[in-house]
């Protein structure tokens, strides 16, 4: 059950992110936020959570870039990886799933609600 889930969300955008950590407590997932790239490289060296959340346009390191890294590094925990970005041209897409992502969300083209149903599909 989803209690003891853990998601790392990587979104710079403030109140997006906020909204997201609270509706995804609300069902019972441990949200950890991170609000830049290089930050969430540190915290995945130690922290191992059961999906990663993450934006792509980010200070520091973006969304890409993680992914690379996380791929290129098996000291990196390696977790389901849904996006949530601006960025919605089919090469961004691709890119994403290339790199590992299990889902793409564009951020104007999905609810809340929607994005957590899936989040929590995932966490099954």
């Amino acid at each position: 059950m989803a209690e003891s889930k853990t998601v790392l969300l990587v979104e710079d955008e403030k109140f997006l992110s906020n909204l997201l950590k609270a509706r995804l407590e609300s069902v019972g997932v441990k949200v950890i936020q991170i609000f830049d790239g290089s930050e969430a490289i540190k915290l995945l060296a130690d922290l191992k959570p059961d999906l990663i959340l993450m934006d792509i346009i980010l200070p520091k390191i973006s969304g890409f870039e993680i992914m690379e890294m996380i791929n290129a590094d098996p000291a990196l925990h390696k977790a389901p990886i849904v996006i949530i970005s601006n960025l919605g041209q089919d090469g961004d897409i691709q890119k994403g799933k290339a790199l590992g992502a299990v889902e793409y969300f564009i951020k104007a083209k999905v609810s809340i609600d929607e994005l957590v149903k899936k989040i929590m599909s995932f966490l099954q």
